[in-house]
């Protein structure tokens, strides 16, 4: 951190002596200030994270990790099931499963953000049952027998808090619960091979973009670590 410190701070001196003289013309001078600027915007970003997060780190691998937090993915979000405007300016993919306690308890938050919010906010979802959820999996079909009906938002906020009891009785009782016709329902929510191929199509994108463990989101292609109400509400504030 002191050698990020001492950069930052070489950088400061620099910008303030390059003011200063003036063998060069204006235009040369604000070419100068430009670069320099910009310089320091990245040097104060880097020391922004480092102070923010604590991190004992090299500027080059705080810097390789600003980069990465700001890179856009491409997460392939019309292939699944999402709520609110396809015109939203603000897209959230949330990959995630029925079986972990922590998407359970945001899964109404999220529910909440999308009703607040209905033509500024898309919520996307993306399968990611984790190995050692053995009833993941099969809550996901269910899901997405739930899907074919065209209830699949109702079935997922349904079935939420149900995340410790994941068996074929608590889906056919949500089921029930949001309107389906039952006897289709328990025909097509078998784990089949294509909604496991369903399933493992989100996992394989969830293991490139650097998913490791659920809930994990993205809001407009980027990785956010601390998803929160707060963030999309600064969001609306700057695109709207």
């Amino acid at each position: 951190m002191k050698k990020i410190i001492l950069i930052l701070s070489v950088a400061l001196a620099t910008f303030s002596c390059q003011a200063t003289k003036n063998p060069q013309s204006n235009e040369a001078l604000q070419k100068k200030a430009d670069s320099l600027a910009t310089e320091l915007a990245e040097l104060k970003s880097v020391l922004g994270f480092v102070l923010e997060r604590g991190m004992n780190s090299s500027y080059e691998d705080v810097k390789k990790q600003i980069e990465q937090a700001n890179k856009v993915h491409d997460l392939k979000i019309d292939e699944s099931p999402s709520t609110g405007s396809p015109n939203a300016k603000i897209v959230i993919v949330e990959f995630t499963e029925f079986q972990c306690p922590y998407c359970a308890r945001i899964a109404p938050v999220l529910d909440s953000i999308v009703r607040t919010y209905p033509d500024k906010v898309r919520l996307v979802y993306k399968h990611f049952p984790l190995s050692f959820h053995k009833d993941a999996p099969a809550a996901g079909a269910a899901a997405i027998a739930a899907q074919k009906q065209g209830k699949f938002w109702e079935y997922r906020w349904a079935l939420a808090p149900h995340y410790s009891s994941l068996n074929d009785s608590t889906f056919l009782a949500v089921a029930g619960q949001v309107g389906l016709n039952i006897d289709q329902f328990r025909q097509d929510m078998v784990l089949d091979a294509a909604k496991q191929a369903i399933i493992d199509r989100d996992m394989k994108l969830g293991m490139e973009v650097g998913v490791q463990g659920t809930p994990n989101f993205y809001v407009n292609g980027k990785r956010q670590d601390r998803f929160s109400p707060a963030l999309i509400e600064q969001l609306i504030k700057e695109l709207y």
